[in-house]
């Protein structure tokens, strides 16, 4: 009885109460079973005791960990990285209170200007550039027909066919979404910069379109590739694209993406 006053101190009373005294202190009066007493200080009972104890305390652990996550990160030392990359993400100007108040996607001018002048939108250019076994729809090599994508966000092969039903297979990505640059600061940009911002082939890939289309405005503290594979990379340029635009990161944005980078201290920020 004390060993089992002792446990009932530490496990959940619902969870002990419903289980073990129902389980083990109850018998229903039926014909065809004689009522016993149990005795509490057998090594049967004691060891029932303790196991329903373990499983109660087992069950509430469970439902705090989550709550303890974050400072438990915290102190292991999770949002600490190293490394080049983490250098530059160190000195970005932190903001938690962003607002996308205002946000006109419009206003960057996305695939509506030819920032290089080559006399094709952004979008073929891109397709261009990340696409094998391009086929071309004209002489004037400007419009995809058709070509293969590896796509890095999920390490699938993808097969780009130009078409009303057929193109949204592949995408084309912000990867710092346009939206997510807006509230780390490009709301505060002259137009020449947003329409620069919008285009710029530093921060577009070709992507598989389901996963651009899951990602949404996401900062990498929602959203990551599937691929764990690309993580480093796509972290890596995402601090790229903010550097170069003196944009902010939030707090859970700056955590998420060094929780990344522990696992790739030597990652470069990408060139171009």
């Amino acid at each position: 009885m004390k060993m089992r006053n002792a446990i009932k101190s530490v496990a959940s009373k619902d969870c002990f109460d419903s289980v073990l005294f129902r389980g083990l202190f109850r018998r229903r009066n039926a014909a065809h079973f004689r009522r016993r007493r149990v005795n509490p200080d057998s090594l049967l009972t004691r060891f029932l005791i303790l196991l329903v104890a373990a499983v109660c305390i087992g069950i509430g652990t469970g439902l705090l960990l989550p709550k303890i996550s974050t400072p438990l990160a915290q102190v292991t030392g999770q949002y600490i990285a190293t490394g080049p990359v983490a250098q530059v993400l160190a000195a970005l100007p932190v903001d938690d209170h962003p607002s996308k108040q205002g946000y006109d996607r419009k206003s960057f001018s996305y695939n509506t200007i030819d920032e290089d002048g080559n006399g094709c939108t952004v979008r073929d250019d891109i397709l261009k550039r990340d696409l094998t076994e391009v086929a071309y729809k004209s002489p004037s090599r400007c419009q995809i027909k058709s070509g293969m994508l590896q796509d890095p966000y999920t390490g699938k092969t993808i097969r780009f066919i130009r078409g009303r039903q057929t193109s949204s297979a592949v995408q084309i990505d912000h990867v710092v979404a346009l939206e997510n640059a807006w509230q780390s600061g490009a709301k505060q940009w002259d137009v020449q910069t947003k329409q620069r911002y919008g285009n710029d082939t530093y921060n577009l890939l070709a992507v598989d379109g389901p996963s651009n289309q899951e990602k949404g405005s996401a900062s990498a503290a929602y959203w990551l590739p599937p691929s764990r594979q690309y993580r480093c990379a796509y972290v890596a340029r995402q601090v790229g694209v903010k550097q170069k635009y003196a944009l902010t990161v939030t707090t859970t944005e700056k955590q998420a993406i060094s929780t990344v980078l522990r696992t790739c201290p030597t990652q470069q920020i990408p060139d171009h």
